[in-house]
């Protein structure tokens, strides 16, 4: 059974279910949500009829506001690329690098159907419920650089027990 998890935002609970045969990505997913590093980081990059992503810790911070985006863990995660970004899925965020390797925590989650992405980002989970929650994240007022006037935080991310 691959590994769940409800993503309990402050507009609504999303459930992903993490692919295994990206076990970089899914491990290292686990990791961060058993040390709780997703709890108060907000979505800071949303552009409806694209994505909404998160991860990043600077965004717990209004001061930082114009650095959300570049933070996150010193390492990398390699690229495993095999699945298509399809509206309803996971993937990870990335810098431009020639291996394609993975940030360490930001990801996000197609709100459409991007395949002009394939090839370049490692998509490792899939929405199970809660799309609409996902719609309606990405349908709030952002500012120039696509950062959410309202804040729309990560309260909680849940591994689902069997």
């Amino acid at each position: 059974m691959p590994a769940q998890f409800i993503i309990k935002t402050s507009m609504g609970d999303i459930a992903i279910s993490l692919y295994d045969d990206t076990p970089q990505h899914r491990d290292n997913f686990i990791k961060l949500v058993d040390e709780k590093y997703y709890d108060g980081i907000r979505f800071h990059r949303v552009i409806e009829g694209f994505m909404i992503q998160s991860g990043d810790p600077l965004s717990r911070h209004d001061d930082k506001r114009m650095m959300h985006g570049t933070g996150g863990p010193e390492y990398r995660v390699p690229a495993e690329i095999k699945h298509s970004n399809k509206k309803g899925t996971l993937a990870a965020a990335r810098d431009n690098n020639p291996q394609k390797a993975s940030s360490g925590s930001q990801f996000y989650i197609n709100q459409a159907d991007n395949n002009f992405l394939d090839g370049e980002y490692t998509v490792f989970g899939v929405v199970e419920s809660g799309i609409d929650v996902v719609d309606a994240i990405a349908a709030v007022d952002t500012d120039m650089r696509d950062n959410p006037i309202k804040p729309v935080t990560i309260e909680t991310i849940t591994p689902v027990t069997a």
